[in-house]
Formats: C-alpha cells, sequence, structure tokens
C-alpha cells in the first residue's frame, strides 16, 4: 500500500481483505502515512470489488469502489477486462489463502498482470461444533440453512449433516452465490435456491417461495 506507484489499481473480492487493510492501517504511523499522502495517491487509481458489503467498506478507508454490482469472481473479472489494458501496470489484489483461480486466471488470459498478496487465512471457528449442537437441541432441525461461502460449507456441513441425522432431507439449503452452490452440489447436497445477487434481499427472495411451499 505504500508503494501506489507501482500498481494500477486495486483488487478486493472480499470482505476480510478489508478488514485486514484496516487493520494494518489502524498502526499510527501506517494510519499517519495513509492519510497524510498515500490515500491521495490512490485515489484516482481504479479499486474493483465484487459486491456491496465490500464496496463499503473500500468507502470506509476513503477510496471509491467500482464493479460492486457484479457479484462473484466470473462477472468481476469480465468487468476488469473490459477496462484494463495488457500493458497496465498490476493490480494489486490482497486475498485469503483459499481464494478461487478463477479471477487470477481470467485475467492472466487477457494478459492483464495481478498481483496477489495473502493477507488473511480461514479456519474453523474454536465454538463451532459446540455453537451448532447448542442450536440444534434448543431449536430442532432448521427449516433452511445458508451458506455463504465454499469454507462455510467445508467447516460446518459436516456437523449439520451429523446433527440432522435422518432429517436432513428436511432442510431447504441456500447458498449466496454460484460458487458456494457448487461447493453445496459437490457434498451432495440439493441446492433449493442460489441468490441472484449476493444481498439479503435477493437471498430472501430466493428462499421464501420453497419455505412457503412446505408451509415453514
Amino acid at each position: 500500500l505504500s508503494q501506489p506507484e507501482r500498481y494500477g489499481g486495486l483488487v478486493f473480492t472480499s470482505p476480510r481483505a478489508l478488514e485486514a487493510i484496516k487493520i494494518c492501517l489502524k498502526e499510527n504511523s501506517k494510519n499517519e502515512a495513509w492519510l497524510k499522502s498515500l490515500e491521495q495517491r490512490w485515489k484516482p487509481k481504479p479499486v474493483y470489488v465484487v459486491g456491496k458489503a465490500t464496496a463499503s467498506l473500500v468507502e470506509e478507508i476513503g477510496l471509491t469502489p467500482q464493479g460492486e454490482k457484479s457479484g462473484n469472481a466470473e462477472k468481476l473479472a469480465e468487468y476488469i477486462c473490459s477496462r484494463e489494458k495488457p500493458s497496465s501496470s498490476a493490480l494489486l489484489f490482497p486475498c485469503g489463502a483459499l481464494k478461487r483461480e478463477v479471477l487470477p486466471t481470467a485475467l492472466r488470459e487477457k494478459g492483464i498482470p495481478l498481483e496477489s498478496v495473502t493477507v488473511y487465512q480461514t479456519t474453523q471457528h474454536t465454538d463451532l461444533p459446540e455453537s451448532l449442537s447448542s442450536y440444534f437441541s434448543q431449536q430442532g432441525i432448521p427449516a433452511s440453512v445458508v451458506f455463504f461461502s465454499p469454507s462455510g460449507v467445508k467447516f460446518c456441513l459436516q456437523h449439520i449433516q451429523k446433527l440432522s441425522g435422518d432429517f436432513l432431507n428436511r432442510i431447504k439449503f441456500a447458498a449466496i452465490g454460484p460458487t458456494t452452490a457448487e461447493a453445496l452440489e459437490a457434498a451432495g447436497i440439493p441446492v433449493t435456491c442460489t441468490a441472484e445477487s449476493p444481498t439479503p434481499q435477493h437471498l430472501a427472495a430466493g428462499i421464501q417461495p420453497a419455505l412457503r411451499a412446505q408451509n415453514c
């Protein structure tokens, strides 16, 4: 971040990446440097984001996001490719250790340089099994379960399957986007609905008819 002259812009596909940036900027010396000059030097450069949640965090650090209606990495890659040229400076891509290669591959095929930097790692919360067990014991089998990421499927699904037992087929499974839906399908779980766009409104619009049909 201290070398904006090296890059043509920024790419964010996760709110977690912005949270890592904000933690970095909280250090007094770095925050001062950001406010004093770095923010202004980054401002003219494009900041590509995949959704509204990420976009709002970009605004919090003083930059202007674009591409937030893309909704997923594939569409964001198309958006970036329509605006960037192969001869441009590399885009800086702060990302997680479990990032998919869809966006980097799409940009590479178009000759658009991208520099990925791993800034966070996704791990299972230590209280996850206990929290799920407590929910099931108090609330029973849920009418629906919504997953917001492939890593959520990876860490949670096995516990939900165990706790649901023979009643797993009662649950309507929903996904926030196509990538998460693919992870569920790969695990053998039928997906009731996938939100058209990764927003609460689109998710509710997708799952409501399925729940109404079963009078849930």
